[in-house]
C-alpha cells in the first residue's frame, strides 16, 4: 500500500483545526486502500511515533483530512486516521452498506500496521457511519447485511470489519435518513414540481404560525406536519422501489434475450432525481421546541424562502439506491436508534448547545438506547461545528478535544 511522508504543516493548515495546535513532531502519511469490493479509497495517517491506538475520524460524503479534532486526538496519545470514502464529496450514489466496506479497508489495514486498538470518533453524519459499522462489525459474519435496501448484493460477510475498542460521538444526529425526514417540507404535493403547495402544511405561512422573528407552531399543526413528512417519505420510498423493480426487470429480460431496444436501454438507465424543499425542521424557526441556545435558521440560513429552494442542503439529488440507503428515514438501516443496542464499546457522547441539527431530545434517545453500561455524555458550548456563540469566548471545538481527552485517559492503550 504506497504512502507518501511529508514534512508536518507542508500542505497541511486546512480550514478546520487550528495549525498552532499540531504537534511540531507532527508525521503525516497518505494511502491508497482498495475496498473488498474493488473501490478505492484514501486516508490520511497522522503520527507522532509507535503509538499503538488509533482515532479514526470519517464521514460518509466529506473529505475529513483536516479536522479540528486531530490535533486534539494526537495530544492524548493516538495516532488519527482520516479516510474518504469512495464517494468524497457527492452524497448522489451513497449507499451506506456500501460505504461500511470502505471503513472496513481503513480499519483493516490499520491493525495490519500493528494498531492495537481501535477508537471510532464519529462527527455529524460520521456517527451514524460508525455506528452502522459497530453494528456490522459486532455481529457475526453470517449474521451481517448481505444486501443494500434497493437489494444490490454487499460483501460485508467477506470483510475483516475489525471490532472497535471505543467510541466517541461528537454531534451524532440520527442518522442521514432521520435528519432528512425531521427536515423535509412535507407541503410538496408533486414531487416533479418544486414549487407545488398544500398550504396547510407549509411551514412559512404566517396562518400556520410562522414568523421571521421566530415561529410559534401549535401542537396540531406539529403533528400534523410529523405525520405528512413520514408520509412524503414513503411516497418517495415507493418512487425509488418502483425505478429499481424496473430496471431490474429490463435486465431480466435483456438477460433472458426477450429485450426490446427500449428495454435495453432501461437496463442500463442509472436514474437521477431531485428532492426539492429539504430545509424545513420546525425547531429551526419555532426555538420553544426541544430549547437549546441556538439562534434562529438552519445550518444553511436564516431566510427558509431562500434554503429551502436553493442547490445546497440534504438530500438534494439521489439516485433511487443512495435514497433507499441513506436519506430514506424509513428504509435506511444507518440510523442511530437501530443500531445502538447493539453497540457494546464504552461510549462517549457529546453535545453542542447551540447546535441547529441535532437537538437535546434526539442526543438523549441515541444515549439511552446504546447497549453499552459504560457510556458518558458531556454539553459543550458550541455550534454543530463547536464554534463559540459569542466573541471572545472559548472555542467549542478545543472544550470538546479537552473533554474526549479527559475521558480517553486511562482507557487509551498507550
Amino acid at each position: 500500500m504506497p504512502s507518501v511522508d511529508f514534512t508536518p504543516l507542508a500542505g497541511l493548515r486546512g480550514a478546520q483545526w487550528d495549525p498552532a495546535r499540531l504537534p511540531a513532531d507532527m508525521i503525516a502519511s497518505v494511502h491508497t486502500l482498495t475496498t473488498v469490493d474493488g473501490a478505492n479509497v484514501t486516508g490520511y495517517l497522522y503520527r507522532r511515533g509507535d503509538e499503538k491506538a488509533v482515532c479514526c475520524l470519517m464521514h460518509p460524503r466529506e473529505i475529513l483530512a483536516t479536522h479540528y479534532l486531530v490535533p486534539e486526538l494526537l495530544e492524548a496519545g493516538a495516532a488519527v486516521w482520516v479516510q474518504g470514502s469512495r464517494n468524497p464529496g457527492n452524497d448522489l450514489r451513497l449507499e451506506h452498506e456500501l460505504a461500511l466496506l470502505d471503513v472496513d479497508a481503513g480499519t483493516t489495514f490499520l491493525k495490519e500496521r500493528g494498531f492495537d486498538q481501535l477508537v471510532l470518533v464519529g462527527n455529524s453524519g460520521g456517527g451514524g457511519l460508525y455506528a452502522y459499522y459497530t453494528e456490522q462489525a459486532n455481529l457475526p459474519p453470517a449474521q451481517r447485511e448481505t444486501r443494500t435496501p434497493a437489494g444490490r448484493p454487499v460483501k460485508l460477510a467477506e470483510a475483516s470489519m475489525a471490532r472497535p475498542d471505543l467510541l466517541v460521538l461528537v454531534a451524532p444526529h440520527p442518522g442521514q435518513g432521520m435528519l432528512l425526514m425531521n427536515s423535509l417540507d412535507p407541503s410538496v404535493t408533486d414531487e416533479r414540481d418544486p414549487l407545488s403547495l398544500d398550504p396547510t402544511l407549509f411551514p412559512f405561512a404566517t396562518r400556520n404560525g410562522f414568523s421571521r422573528d421566530g415561529a410559534n407552531y401549535s401542537p396540531e399543526f406539529i403533528d400534523r406536519y410529523r405525520a405528512a413528512q413520514r408520509a412524503r417519505v414513503a411516497r418517495i420510498d415507493g418512487i425509488a422501489r418502483e425505478l429499481v423493480s424496473r430496471r431490474m426487470e429490463a435486465r431480466r429480460r435483456v438477460k433472458a434475450g426477450e429485450a426490446s431496444d427500449q428495454e435495453r436501454l432501461m437496463a442500463g438507465w442509472q436514474h437521477i432525481f431531485e428532492v426539492p424543499r429539504t430545509d424545513a425542521d420546525l425547531r429551526n424557526w419555532d426555538l420553544s421546541l426541544d430549547p437549546t441556545d441556538r439562534t434562529l435558521g438552519s445550518l444553511w440560513g436564516r431566510d427558509p424562502f431562500k434554503t429551502n429552494m436553493n442547490g445546497v442542503g440534504f438530500g438534494k439529488v439521489c439516485t433511487p439506491e443512495s435514497w433507499l440507503s441513506t436519506w430514506s428515514g424509513l428504509s435506511s438501516k444507518a440510523g442511530m436508534l437501530r443500531c445502538a443496542p447493539v453497540i457494546d464499546q464504552p461510549t462517549l457522547v457529546v453535545r453542542y448547545t447551540a447546535d441547529a441539527c441535532v437537538f437535546p431530545g434526539e442526543i438523549a434517545a441515541i444515549f439511552d438506547a446504546l447497549g453499552t453500561p459504560d457510556k458518558n455524555q458531556v454539553s459543550i458550548r458550541g455550534t454543530h461545528h463547536g464554534q463559540p456563540l459569542a466573541a471572545g469566548e472559548p472555542s467549542g471545538q478545543t472544550l470538546a478535544g479537552e473533554a474526549i481527552r479527559g475521558w480517553l485517559n486511562g482507557r487509551l492503550v498507550i
